[in-house]
């Protein structure tokens, strides 16, 4: 079992910056491909990024991989994402989660854990 928290949502105004992290729980947390997605109501989980467990591999949507950077520190257990140029489409609840083995990590539900969100609004 893998618990994830995230942290660093907020209020922001559109062109601005935030730096989401999500804390893991385990020391197996560098074992497992992590990703970041986001949800606002009505809609289903999209993905927005993902890197790979040895942090070599990334990728990204097309609508945030020009201003957007996930990295990870696995000695701290902890995922980030920096997103720049922020715009009020960015704004959703945004959830970190881990994968193991096998599945596409474009596809939510192949992910293992998830944490409990962070809420972004870009206010115009």
């Amino acid at each position: 079992q893998v618990q994830l928290v995230e942290s660093g949502g907020g209020l922001v105004q559109a062109g601005g910056s935030l730096r989401l992290s999500c804390a893991a729980s385990r020391r197996t947390f560098g074992s497992y491909d992590m990703g970041w997605f986001r949800q606002t109501p009505g809609k289903e989980r999209e993905f927005v990024a993902t890197i790979d467990y040895t942090g070599g591999r990334r990728h990204y949507t097309d609508s945030v991989k020009d201003r957007s950077t996930i990295s990870r520190d696995n000695a701290k257990n902890t995922l980030y994402l920096e997103m720049n140029s922020l715009k009020p489409e960015d704004t959703a609840v945004y959830y970190c989660a881990a994968k193991g083995p096998g599945g596409s990590v474009y596809n939510p539900t192949d992910y293992d854990y998830w944490g409990q969100g962070t809420q972004v609004t870009v206010s115009s």
